[in-house]
Order: C-alpha cells, then sequence, then structure tokens
C-alpha cells in the first residue's frame, strides 16, 4: 500500500470537488494526493504517432488543470498524475488498492434526494479494498469545525472502520461522534410493557457500545468522543446523526466477489441520503 491518497477524475465539476477534499485529506494525513483519469482509448505516445497526442488530449487536460488549480491551493502537497489506459472501475478498484484511501465525486440532485451512483460507483464502493469517500457538493465552506461521526453495528470486529474514525477525527482536531441504532425487541415489547423493553434494550447497547469504544479511548486518549445509541433503524441513526457533520464513516462487511454489489441497509442509506461526504470502510 502506497502512503497516498486517490482520487478518481472524469472532468465532471463533483470530481474536481473531491479532489479538493482529497487534497485537504492528504495533507492533514501527511501522504501524497494521485489524480487517476482512466480512459480505455489512451494511447501511449511514440515520436511516429502525433495522433496519439490529438486523442489523448482531454484526458491530459482532465488531469493537468486539476493538477495546476490544487498545486496553487496546497503548494507543499505532492501530487502525482496518473493517467490509465483501462476501464474505470478496474482502474479505480486497483488504484483503491494501492491507496489509503480512494475519494470519488458523487453526483448530488439535490440535498435532500441521493446520491446518482452509476454501476462505476456502486461496483466499486462494494469491491474496493481500502476506504472510499464519495463526496458530494452544496454545502458552502463556513470556516465551521464540525464533527464526525461513525456508525457502529457492534455485530463483530469494527477495527478498521475505528481505526479510520479516530485517525480521521484525531487530524481534523474535531470531536467524533458514536452512533449507535437498535430497534427494541417487538416479541418481547408485546410480551410485557414496552417502557421497560425500550430501557432494557437501551442500557444493553450502551454497555456493548462502551466496551466496544474503550480501547479506542485509550488509544487516543486526545480525541473527544460523543457516543449515542438511538432506538430506531441503524440506517435511520447514522443519517440522522450526519445532519450536521462534516464526514459520516459507515462499515462494509468484506464478502466475497458476486454478480451484483452487495451493499447493507445503512450503507445504501448513507451513500445515497446523508448530504455531507460517506466514508465507506471495508472490515471482517
Amino acid at each position: 500500500m502506497e502512503q497516498v491518497v486517490t482520487v478518481g477524475l472524469d472532468g465532471s465539476a463533483e470530481s474536481v470537488a473531491a479532489a479538493h477534499w482529497a487534497a485537504d485529506e492528504a495533507e492533514r494525513r501527511d501522504l501524497a494526493l494521485r489524480l487517476t483519469h482512466a480512459w480505455i482509448l489512451l494511447r501511449p505516445p511514440t515520436p511516429d504517432s502525433p495522433a496519439a497526442d490529438e486523442q489523448n488530449y482531454w484526458a491530459k487536460r482532465i488531469v493537468h488543470d486539476t493538477h495546476a488549480e490544487l498545486a496553487r491551493d496546497h503548494p507543499k502537497l505532492t501530487i502525482i498524475e496518473d493517467l490509465v489506459a483501462d476501464e474505470a472501475e478496474t482502474a479505480l478498484l486497483d488504484a483503491a488498492a494501492r491507496s489509503r484511501m480512494l475519494v470519488l465525486g458523487s453526483r448530488g440532485l439535490d440535498r435532500v434526494a441521493s446520491f446518482f451512483l452509476g454501476d462505476i460507483g456502486l461496483h466499486t464502493i462494494a469491491r474496493a479494498e481500502r476506504p472510499v469517500v464519495l463526496m458530494r457538493g452544496g454545502r458552502e465552506a463556513d470556516g465551521r469545525r464540525r464533527p464526525v461521526v461513525v456508525g457502529l453495528s457492534l455485530h463483530g470486529p469494527q477495527d478498521n472502520l475505528l481505526e479510520f474514525a479516530y485517525v480521521t477525527a484525531f487530524t481534523r482536531d474535531v470531536p467524533l461522534h458514536a452512533v449507535h441504532g437498535r430497534r427494541p425487541d417487538r416479541v418481547h415489547a408485546a410480551r410485557g410493557a414496552e417502557s421497560d423493553v425500550a430501557q432494557d434494550t437501551m442500557e444493553q447497547a450502551r454497555r456493548e457500545l462502551d466496551e466496544v469504544l474503550r480501547p479506542w479511548r485509550e488509544k487516543f486518549p486526545r480525541v473527544r468522543v460523543v457516543d449515542e445509541v438511538r432506538l430506531e433503524s441503524p440506517a435511520r441513526a447514522v443519517v440522522q446523526a450526519a445532519t450536521d457533520s462534516d464526514l459520516l464513516m459507515v462499515g462494509r462487511r468484506e464478502h466475497p466477489p458476486a454478480p451484483a454489489p452487495r451493499l447493507g441497509p445503512v450503507v445504501q442509506a448513507a451513500v445515497h441520503h446523508a448530504d455531507c461526504p460517506v466514508a465507506v470502510v471495508p472490515h471482517e
């Protein structure tokens, strides 16, 4: 794995916004930034084929222009140009495997609708070996230092997600909001007082959340953590918690390769309905 943040460029305004976000993140983490653009028709330039330069013109322009724009704002950042003669999905998955994270632009229909995710975006999220961040436009920079949010399921190990969340909060010097959503058991609620079942569910979830977070609090004592249990669906809980945050981080369990992308309900809700950038972190 290389010490870089990779951003996928396709010439859209969304991908340029993603590049700016990725540049900020790379500087915070003391990493290099790689600008990747994939075009299957890319031709290697040769002295006796001037047509290759013309055919590659727009591919080079996309990367060069973004590089120049970022270099003005980040003069000390190491920026690597990466033109790849391959299908976009293949190139992005390969880039993700070699990076600390992959950043993609996402075309928001509007602030309350959803992400527009094509096959490439869905397959990349579902198969990438490293965290994938979806950056959408729409929120104006106002200088506020907002917290970052991590949604936790509490089922099985989530070390990759928690490490990513704590490092993100630490490098930004902002609070980490850890959220767990759980619905009370309806079977038990039907047999007894609903309020008692809700209270028992809340207390059990809080104990489990505290147990999961305890070693990470010790490892990152400077990160202020606000933990919260919500008695509602996990998907709704994380989306609502991220309303005024700068980044929502959710986990994706790694599955064997499948013909269609496999994303759980929490990931689906986050990438389609959160109005802030979303990081999808694969874990066991």
